[in-house]
């Protein structure tokens, strides 16, 4: 079957509120902490090299980027900044802080949360302040543990078990979880399945 995402393409990056497109539509929201390879795993589910920009210096995302997927003139992918390492001033934060929650509260077109996170260090507190942002809105989550090829099986399965566990405990069943490696191509198809069924593609 043909991949829908494949059509994505740049659209535009915001950097305030009066910057984003109309609140229509359908958008799912890609979050991770600086070197999750959030940037791999856009380009992977989206079967394109360089759609989304992956950066060796962490922290590069610094506005919502939007990325449409034509024919559709109203469905959306947003790759929103990654913190952890970035070098950010606290003015610049509080910046940010203020328009990803005003963002993730009063979004229509906001449909999930797809949270990366590096399967080797699961769940930090960035990771779980964006899953709670969608929580709270009653907005589906999912979780990608990226860079899965960098353990053997067993320990995948173990560090996979170990997350939906603490998921389940924190946020009851609206977050999901996989296991993911863009570079290997594991869990692709899975991921895509989730995004594309939020944005009814």
């Amino acid at each position: 079957m043909a991949n829908p995402l494949a059509r994505a393409q740049y659209l535009l990056a915001a950097h305030t509120p009066s910057q984003l497109p109309p609140d229509g539509g359908f958008e799912v929201a890609f979050a991770g902490r600086s070197n999750a390879g959030k940037s791999t795993a856009l380009n992977a589910l989206c079967q394109q090299n360089a759609l989304a920009r992956v950066s060796k210096t962490p922290g590069r995302t610094q506005q919502l980027v939007f990325f449409d997927i034509p024919p559709t003139t109203d469905r959306y992918l947003v790759d929103l900044p990654g913190y952890g390492y970035a070098k950010v001033p606290k003015d610049l934060q509080a910046h940010w802080q203020a328009f990803l929650e005003r963002y993730f509260q009063n979004r229509n077109a906001l449909k999930g949360l797809v949270v990366v996170m590096d399967i080797r260090h699961p769940l930090k507190e960035y990771d779980r302040q964006m899953l709670g942002y969608a929580v709270n809105r009653g907005l589906p989550a999912h979780a990608l543990l990226t860079k899965a090829d960098k353990l053997g099986r067993g320990q995948q399965g173990n560090a996979l078990q170990a997350v939906r566990k603490e998921l389940k405990s924190a946020f009851g069943d609206i977050v999901s979880v996989q296991t993911f490696s863009g570079a290997a191509k594991l869990g692709v198809d899975e991921a895509r399945e989730v995004v594309g069924r939020w944005l009814e593609l």
